[in-house]
This record gives C-alpha cells, structure tokens and sequence, in this order.
C-alpha cells in the first residue's frame, strides 16, 4: 500500500468510560503516568518529521472557551473564533488530566491562570483542531452509534433521572461530533462544485477534506447494561435511586463505568470494528493523487 502525502488528522471524540472504544481508558496515577508517557519525545517526532502536530482540547471553566492545546512544527500558529481558542505549547501531563476530567466525576486542573475540564464540554467544532493543524485527510473515531434506523420510539413511562443525565451527556459527547461531521460533509460537497481557479482568485482558503468515519457497531448503552454490575457497591447504592441500574438508564452508566471488563469489551468491539472495514481504512490511507 502506498501511504498518502499530505497531513492525517487523527479525531478521538472521547466520552467518559466510553472512550475505552478508542483506545481504552488509562486508569493510573499521576507518578505512573509521568513515566510512562514520555512527553519530551513529541518534540523529537515533530523534528524528524514523522508527526506534524498534536492537540488536546479542554474547557476553561471561567471564560467558557474550549481551548485546543497544540505541540508541532515551525509556522504553525494559534487560532481564535467565537468560543474557541488554539494555544501553542509544550504539553505536558496536565494539559491531557485537563482534557479528560468529566465534569463532577474527576477534579478540574489548574493549567496557567485558570481551571479546565473535559475538552468535550462547549467544543461545539470537534474536528476543527485537526483542520486548523493542517490536515487534509481526517480520521474519526465516535463513541456513539451512527444508525441508519431515525424512527421516533413511543413512550408513555416518564424518563427516570438517569435517563435524563444520560440525554445530557450524549448532548455533550457525541451531538457536537454529528453536527461537525454534517458540516464538512457540506462543506466539501460545495468546494468541489468550485474551480480551483475561482478559489485561489478569490482567495478562499477553504479545501476538500477527505474523511473516514468509525463509531460503534453495537449501541454501548446496551453493552453497558449488561456490566452495570461490575460497579462499586457504593457507587452501585447511589445510581440505583437514578434508574441507572436500569436498562433505560443504562445511558448515564455507560459514561462511568471505568471498570476493566466494560472498557475490555469496548476496546475488542472497536478493534474488530476497524477491521471488517479494512478496505475503507486502507483506501483512506493509499495515495490517490487526491481527495
């Protein structure tokens, strides 16, 4: 296979415990984490060219901005728009501790002047990081089902607690992905209906981006069902009045289930899901001589 030129973006959505579907969820201290996770070394890929840039985006809790922390290469430079910030650094441990601390389950980190947590809360442009840094190819990584199947369920029992934190959070996770994913979808279709010429004369810096998209086969709320008892007893004793025992509420659970046999499953179902689809994946990679 001949590898593609250009720039891949890599996207990993996140989501609580479901982010095991990506990569798994670490699960070690901060002592732990600082020797194994030789920060140092990015600077030396970006050197030797074999990566260009890496971001971890959190959220500022005072000013509200979802801030993309990037590491890379010489010419690259900081972005502002409406609520999002592009800040080049030397990341470091606590900038990833930042990115990944759920609001109310794990503490917001103080990085600078002010404190930051999930990087998925407010980022209303998940793929935008990537495009900024230079991509031209994005691969996508989603933690929520992508379902052909839109008919709307009936339902005459009111939602439970549960149920309802569990909408919230597919709010924050995984809506704002969808929306982006739509837009560069559009995008794209309207800048290949566009000369090249036309674009370069007037000067619009806008390209086609090619995209490769996987989400779970199997909806995780259901998986996370069938683990719900591998909780804490005293965690399992204070979502039981919630209904996140329930399958209904099974949703809420899915984002807190950090336990080794549930994110096992994720990590297995997203390796298998990445291979019956080899030939995309392959076809994504390969140099077509275009997008």
């Amino acid at each position: 296979m001949e590898v593609a030129s250009g720039k891949t973006g890599l996207v990993l959505a996140g989501g609580g415990a479901r982010a095991a579907y990506q990569v798994g969820v670490l699960q070690a201290l901060k002592e732990m984490l600082e020797r194994t996770l030789q920060f140092e070394r990015i600077q030396e890929h970006i050197d030797s060219g074999a990566l260009y840039a890496v971001s971890v985006t959190a959220s500022g809790y005072t000013t509200g901005q979802s801030v993309s922390f990037f590491q890379g290469g010489s010419g690259l430079e900081g972005w502002e728009r409406n609520q999002r910030i592009g800040a080049a650094v030397s990341l470091k441990l606590d900038y990833l501790l930042a990115s990944s601390a759920l609001p109310f389950i794990f503490p917001a980190v103080k990085v600078h002047r002010e404190y930051f947590g999930d990087g998925s809360v407010r980022q209303i442009a998940p793929i935008s990081p990537a495009l900024h840094l230079g991509a031209d190819r994005v691969l996508v990584v989603g933690t929520g089902r992508q379902s052909a199947d839109q008919s709307r369920a009936r339902s005459n029992i009111y939602p439970s607690l549960a149920q309802v934190a569990g909408h919230a959070l597919n709010s924050i996770f995984l809506d704002g992905l969808a929306v982006d994913l739509e837009r560069m979808e559009r995008i794209n279709r309207t800048v290949r209906l566009i000369p090249p010429e036309q674009l370069a004369e007037a000067k619009i810096e806008l390209r086609p981006v090619k995209v490769l998209f996987i989400s779970p086969s199997q909806p995780i709320e259901r998986i996370a069902a069938r683990f719900v008892h591998e909780l804490p007893p005293m965690v399992r004793f204070v979502l039981r009045p919630t209904g996140a025992m329930n399958r209904s509420g099974s949703n809420l659970a899915s984002y807190l289930l950090f336990e080794e046999p549930f994110c096992r499953t994720l990590i297995d179902l997203g390796y298998q899901d990445t291979v019956v689809r080899e030939k995309e994946v392959r076809a994504f990679f390969e140099d077509t001589g275009g997008n």
